[in-house]
């Protein structure tokens, strides 16, 4: 069996009615299943998504909660605990890095560096964040904080 040779079950593929070819179609000549006269009858008819008759919709009957702050910042976060376990001493840390580790998921464009754990190797730290704690633990490891 070659693909050319599948043919889909008798029977189970019908012609696309071709309605309003006049009367003699013997698929309507002027109402064409549609029935008579009404909204839905014309070409162009009918009513948009989510009408309900002139009643007040459901998206119009709740009232409107909260707001989306298109100026807040979202920093990806990583405690240095996580650096401790996942680098090894001298290499650098970015946030490139961290993504092909897979230490941060998702799209980020900023990055903090937060304070849990303890630091025992040298490591240079490019983030656009540190909190007081993790940039004190960093350095006293003889390692290194780039602010991005």
């Amino acid at each position: 069996m070659r693909i050319e040779d599948l043919r889909p079950t008798k029977g189970s593929v019908h012609r696309r009615k071709r309605v309003g070819r006049g009367y003699g179609s013997g698929r309507g000549g002027h109402a064409s299943g549609r029935g008579t006269k009404g909204q839905n009858s014309r070409s162009g008819g009918g009513t948009r998504l989510g009408y309900e008759g002139g009643q007040t919709p459901v998206w119009m009957r709740f009232p409107k909660r909260g707001f989306n702050n298109y100026g807040r910042i979202d920093y990806m976060c990583v405690n240095v605990d996580t650096l401790e376990e996942r680098f090894p001493a001298k290499s650098k840390v970015t946030i490139e890095r961290l993504q092909e580790l897979r230490i941060i998921k998702g799209r980020t464009s900023k990055l903090k560096v937060l304070g849990r754990g303890e630091l025992t190797k040298p490591l240079t730290v490019y983030a656009h964040r540190f909190t007081q704690a993790a940039q004190k633990k960093i350095e006293e490891a003889g390692g290194k904080v780039k602010v991005v």
